[in-house]
């Protein structure tokens, strides 16, 4: 897989490096970008074999976009997808760069059990990992010890994706408390969990409230609050996770000869001023991934495909971000001028700055200024 595959003329700094399953852990946290969730019940197996995968990292859903009558078909169309993706690898039709990142958002302990023991070691192979919603404290144990087993059983590595929601963290008086604990619970298998997910929707439901099109979730104070805890605990230095944004709910129709006028007409579209760009739901989007981004977080949860370019697409780094990021890794210590000669670097402070920046930059590529953004994300096809 490769980011920005809808825009391949565009005209990198540095161009993105293609991804699998099988990259270094270190990178491939970073790769994850717009990871696209969809009910485990929806086909989608012709368009992966056919080199049009609706996105380059998805989610088939056992749990809340599907009805639980519905799960044994979810299940069994899943092991269906992943037979057949196994089977097209292993006969040469496809090559494992073709394939997406799979991950399978199971219900809860008791399913993910039962279903990982119906896993091949082929299926596996086509195959990135799980998502664990409502993980907390006291199941944390029982979903990454499952994990170790299965990955031991396959011979694998399958990675976990922990969803961090529910009341324990929502609510002010459990929070710390229960963030210390999955902390701890989490850290020996640091190495097997790839990303973090957080419930923007789950927090804001437990307090009743719900952004509007044109209001972030930085400004819903109390999910704010409780991401912002999340961040502290997880996103430290060099002991951070790579942890994903919440989701964005809201979307709008557009069409892409819109998109391509808006180009051809030239004007300045600022993504850092409130301008109208495109419509009130991607514009909203564009704006809460600018915040997303400015605290720490990778990628984001999304709902619907027209977001995918959108959401990777602002993962991209400008040639000044890059160029700084590489000073600071070349050099030993002390302060330096920047290229731009604009700032100052401060080399062992912006060190794990330097670090996400480069791994970002290898996964979305180097673009040459803030300009660039639109470009790279409305053109194309």
């Amino acid at each position: 897989m490769k980011h920005h595959s809808h825009n391949p003329k565009f005209e990198f700094v540095v161009p993105p490096m293609e991804f699998t399953k099988e990259t270094e852990k270190e990178l491939l946290q970073y790769c994850l970008g717009g990871v696209l969730y969809m009910p485990g019940t929806k086909n989608i197996i012709d368009k992966i074999l056919s080199g049009n995968s609706p996105s380059p990292a998805l989610v088939m859903c056992f749990e809340d976009a599907i009805q639980e009558e519905d799960l044994g078909a979810a299940e069994t169309n899943v092991l269906s997808h992943l037979d057949r993706l196994s089977a097209a690898l292993k006969n040469g039709e496809i090559a494992l760069e073709d394939v997406p990142l799979i991950f399978l958002r199971v219900r809860n302990v008791d399913q993910f059990k039962s279903f990982s023991a119906r896993l091949t070691s082929d299926m596996a192979s086509v195959l990135t990992g799980f998502n664990f919603p409502k993980f907390y404290s006291d199941n944390a144990a029982d979903y990454l010890e499952e994990l170790v087993s299965v990955n031991n059983h396959l011979g694998t590595k399958l990675y976990g994706m922990p969803i961090l929601e529910g009341h324990t963290i929502a609510f002010l008086e459990t929070r710390n408390r229960e963030l210390v604990d999955l902390k701890d619970k989490m850290a020996p298998y640091r190495d097997l969990i790839l990303n973090i997910r957080v419930g923007g929707t789950d927090f804001s439901s437990l307090f009743g409230v719900r952004r509007d099109i044109n209001t972030s979730i930085y400004n819903i104070v109390v999910v704010r609050d409780c991401l912002s805890d999340i961040l502290n605990f997880f996103n430290r230095d060099e002991d951070g996770y790579a942890i994903s944004a919440a989701v964005w709910e809201y979307f709008l129709a557009y069409k892409q000869e819109d998109l391509n006028d808006l180009l051809k007409r030239g004007e300045h579209h600022s993504l850092f001023k409130r301008n109208a760009i495109i419509n009130d739901a991607v514009d909203g989007l564009l704006r809460e991934i600018i915040m997303d981004r400015a605290n720490g977080f990778i990628g984001k949860t999304i709902i619907h495909p027209s977001h995918l370019r959108f959401v990777n697409g602002m993962q991209a780094v400008t040639r000044e971000e890059y160029e700084d990021a590489q000073q600071v890794l070349s050099t030993s210590g002390g302060v330096v001028k920047s290229a731009k000669a604009n700032k100052m670097n401060e080399i062992n402070p912006h060190r794990s700055w330097a670090k996400r920046v480069s791994r970002r930059a290898a996964a979305y590529g180097v673009i040459e200024n803030e300009d660039s953004y639109l470009p790279l994300i409305l053109g194309g096809n």
